[in-house]
């Protein structure tokens, strides 16, 4: 396993399990104690979806100790909206079962959110989450934070893959100390329509979807692959024997077309 060394001394497994439209009911409890026997330790969830609980009781069932898995969280549109971050970040604690989280993001920059950062900072003062950050924030979001003279994340969780490599955003986050999560890491499985993965993974002995999550991992960014599927659970954490060359990650980064798959933060709706 790799770990990226937040900001503030925390570490963080750099491959998270996402559930992300994983059903609370049928699916979560399953696919988390699945991730968590193949040796998964960080595990991404948001209380938009609705699975909170779902993943509380697949740690459960998994035996590892709550100490050794890295848990997050996100606080949903409308509660930062409403003002609500101090109560949602509550509620979500009781369905995750749990005292404190290990990361918890600002879902999206939609209007409050610059109030909603000052209550999460508190929450971290407070000792109630080890690491706090936000999701889907441009540049221009982020100097909004520093211009209200509060504390740079720690994290910003963003659509973030060969196509859509973001190269301008993340300079930006590692010149404030900010590490990059990369949501849809594996490009939605479009990665199967671009044959250049499927070569550099036959010269590696390793699969398509491998080759892609192992570019996360040599650009540095954290990545939160999600499946149900346990044998794909499985493929998508072994990455951790095999490096790509320079080579490989020059014809990987070729493929970038700037086009992102989910919404543009600057155009959000919900």
């Amino acid at each position: 396993m790799q770990f990226a060394t937040l900001r503030n001394g925390v570490q963080i497994p750099m491959i998270g399990f996402g559930v992300w439209q994983v059903d609370n009911e049928t699916e979560a409890p399953e696919a988390v104690a699945e991730a968590l026997k193949v040796g998964y330790r960080h595990i991404d969830t948001a209380a938009v979806y609705k699975n909170e609980e779902g993943v509380a009781k697949g740690i459960a069932a998994s035996g590892v100790n709550r100490a050794d898995i890295f848990l997050t969280s996100k606080i949903w549109n409308e509660d930062i909206r409403q003002g609500r971050t101090k109560e949602a970040f509550a509620e979500s604690l009781a369905r995750l079962e749990t005292d404190h989280l290990d990361l918890c993001l600002l879902h999206w920059p939609v209007d409050g959110f610059v109030d909603a950062w000052k209550d999460l900072v508190e929450l971290y003062e407070a000792g109630k989450i080890k690491a706090i950050g936000v999701s889907n924030f441009k540049e221009h979001h982020l100097e909004a934070l520093k211009e209200a003279g509060l504390m740079t994340p720690l994290i910003n969780q963003v659509e973030l893959h060969p196509q859509l490599p973001q190269p301008d955003l993340v300079e930006y986050c590692q010149d404030e100390g900010i590490q990059i999560e990369a949501w849809s890491p594996l490009m939605q499985g479009k990665f199967l329509d671009i044959p250049v993965f499927a070569e550099i993974a036959e010269k590696h002995g390793k699969t398509p979807a491998q080759v892609v999550l192992r570019w996360h991992l040599e650009t540095g960014n954290v990545a939160l692959p999600k499946s149900v599927t346990p044998h794909r659970i499985k493929e998508n954490f072994d990455v951790f024997d095999f490096a790509l060359d320079a080579d490989d990650m020059a014809r990987l980064d070729a493929v970038a077309t700037h086009e992102r798959i989910g919404p543009d933060p600057d155009k959000i709706e919900f």
